[in-house]
């Protein structure tokens, strides 16, 4: 089960692992022949041939040895303490692996679509992040607990760190459904600020000036409402909600 999976692994692994870590730290440390405190993997892998599962782990995640192990950021690996379960990563790290190998043991059962199996590894989810969230996720957490700044400033921190690397979806899909959760949590100037921020990245797209404008309405400021829906409908003129609320907002001035 996870030992197949992971005799798979140790095969398919062609990076070396003295290419990820300092030279410093390759002069200091070595990996040991019998590595103590596996619970997961084979007890009796040597280190050499566990080295191209943690390097597949670093990768994966894209984290160093300290995301699980007890030892600092830039000190020498001989420094670390790695039989040490001090550090709480190294026991989600276990659990991810008993289910990636129950997973895997589920997808046998499905007839496959394809002519070969799918199969997850921990890329598959993870695509260089420690945690495997959607962008509306991580975005909306950072809002959560720090503000619409923050917010807006780690958007632009992961689309310049991950944009065109798989791992997160740019489109303006997530932006928009942050912008409507702001407004179902009455914070309508936190909606706004997602708004703006799509229309910016997505200027040709109806579908952001439309919402921008329901976000302008929905703050009372109906003149910059009717701008943007009017936005909506010279790029899109079939674009039918741009045309109920342009109606309606005449029809309000009117009254």
């Amino acid at each position: 089960m996870v030992h197949r999976l992971f005799n798979i692994l140790f095969s398919a692994a062609l990076v070396q692992f003295f290419q990820a870590i300092p030279l410093q730290a390759q002069d200091q440390w070595s990996w040991p022949e019998k590595p103590e405190n596996i619970q997961v993997l084979s007890k009796d892998w040597p280190g050499s041939r566990l080295r191209p599962v943690m390097t597949g782990f670093t990768r994966a995640l894209g984290v160093g040895c300290s995301h699980c192990h007890v030892g600092e950021v830039g000190k020498p690996l001989s420094t670390y303490d790695f039989p040490s379960d001090a550090n709480p990563n190294k026991d989600r790290a276990r659990e991810m692996l008993r289910m990636l190998g129950s997973i895997n043991d589920h997808l046998k059962n499905i007839e496959p679509s394809g002519d070969k199996r799918v199969n997850m590894w921990c890329h598959t989810c993870h695509s260089g992040r420690p945690r495997p969230m959607t962008l509306e996720e991580i975005v909306g957490e950072t809002y959560k607990l720090m503000g619409i700044e923050a917010a807006l400033e780690h958007y632009a921190d992961l689309k310049e760190n991950y944009y065109g690397k798989g791992a997160y979806n740019f489109g303006e899909r997530a932006l928009n459904a942050l912008g409507y959760k702001m407004l179902g949590n009455e914070d309508v100037s936190g909606a706004i600020a997602f708004f703006e921020l799509n229309a910016k990245e997505f200027p040709r797209s109806a579908n952001v000036w439309d919402s921008l404008a329901e976000g302008y309405m929905r703050a009372g400021k109906m003149k910059l409402a009717k701008k943007y829906y009017k936005k909506s409908l010279k790029l899109n003129p079939n674009n039918p909600n741009a045309k109920d609320m342009l109606k309606k907002l005449r029809e309000g001035q009117r009254g």
